[in-house]
């Protein structure tokens, strides 16, 4: 049995060991050695696990979000955090939180992401950070997500998956190389990886649905409950103990992608809290994704937009 938050839910906790602000640029084309004016700038508050708790807000549920901040950046990032979170556990460390960068350039149409370099992590403020973390997850879910700054381990997410195990609380891992083969070790509740990082992890292309398919029972069947690929136009995939479905995207109009696949994380794990049925996470999770792309910057869905998007996404059983 669950615990249940004040807000009728198991606990949630999300984990940003490096946390950003994201900066986005739009401009019609870049010229090589000349000065290119913007049309549009933003500038957002960033780091997966941020994103997945924004997203949790969005959809109506509560979740303690920690994260360590450094500097007068990490001063905005609270400030703009304040915004969009009601409960950021933020440990300081020395330096400055860094600066990721996205540039999308209209003729032609490309989209350049430019990821900073965080400050370096001690011991001492990476164990207060995850203590938070633990304590905000007992008895539900904690999200692990995101790159890790220089100090801390590669098997971080493994030893992670464990000691949440230890408070009775299901661990969401969304991660890519080391740091996903260590927590897969660990068996966590769900994994989220795109097609390209299933492919580097199992050493081979996987151009059909159906190789996907397989891919992700075979993890699924190693120890990992739910496992979710996201297929960007092609959808997503969810393969569980007992069924794997795959759900179509809707059509929508992409205007920037960064942030989509936190916010069908959200979505996923919200509807986990929920304890709906997997073919209705799967369309929540792609809603939510699909209603970020056709956002600016890292702006993410509004739960309007979500509501629209559910009668447009088709969810068909898998034969895995």
């Amino acid at each position: 049995m669950h615990n249940k938050s004040a807000a009728g839910h198991p606990p949630i906790a999300t984990l940003t060991l490096n946390p950003c602000l994201d900066v986005s640029y739009e401009f019609l084309s870049l010229v090589a050695d000349q000065k290119v004016h913007v049309d549009h700038t933003r500038f957002d508050p960033g780091g997966n696990g941020i994103n997945v708790g924004r997203a949790l807000g969005r959809l109506g549920l509560a979740a303690t979000n920690c994260c360590l901040l450094a500097g007068e950046i990490g001063n905005l990032v609270e400030r703009l955090l304040g915004q969009h979170l009601d409960n950021l556990q933020a440990t300081r460390i020395a330096g400055e939180t860094r600066i990721n960068c996205t540039i999308l350039e209209r003729n032609p149409r490309v989209q350049y992401e430019l990821d900073g370099i965080g400050p370096h992590v001690d011991a001492e403020a990476l164990e207060q950070v995850v203590s938070n973390f633990l304590n905000g997850a007992q008895g539900g879910l904690g999200v692990l997500t995101g790159s890790i700054p220089s100090g801390v381990p590669e098997q971080i997410y493994g030893d992670l998956v464990e000691r949440l195990r230890q408070r009775r609380a299901r661990a969401v891992v969304d991660a890519k190389g080391p740091m996903l083969s260590h927590a897969l070790t660990h068996h966590p509740f769900l994994i989220k990886p795109n097609r390209y990082e299933l492919e580097t992890l199992c050493g081979r292309r996987l151009p059909t649905l159906e190789a996907v398919a397989e891919e992700a029972r075979r993890l699924q069947e190693e120890g990992v409950t739910y496992v979710c690929v996201s297929l960007g136009g092609e959808g997503a995939i969810l393969v569980g103990p007992e069924k794997a479905y795959h759900a179509t995207a809707p059509q929508v109009q992409v205007r920037s992608t960064v942030g989509a696949g936190d916010a069908l994380l959200g979505g996923l794990v919200a509807a986990f809290a929920q304890d709906q049925d997997p073919a209705d996470v799967l369309r929540l999770g792609i809603c939510c994704g699909s209603g970020t792309a056709e956002k600016p910057g890292t702006e993410l869905f509004t739960r309007q937009g979500v509501n629209d998007l559910m009668n447009h996404v088709e969810i068909g059983p898998l034969d895995v």
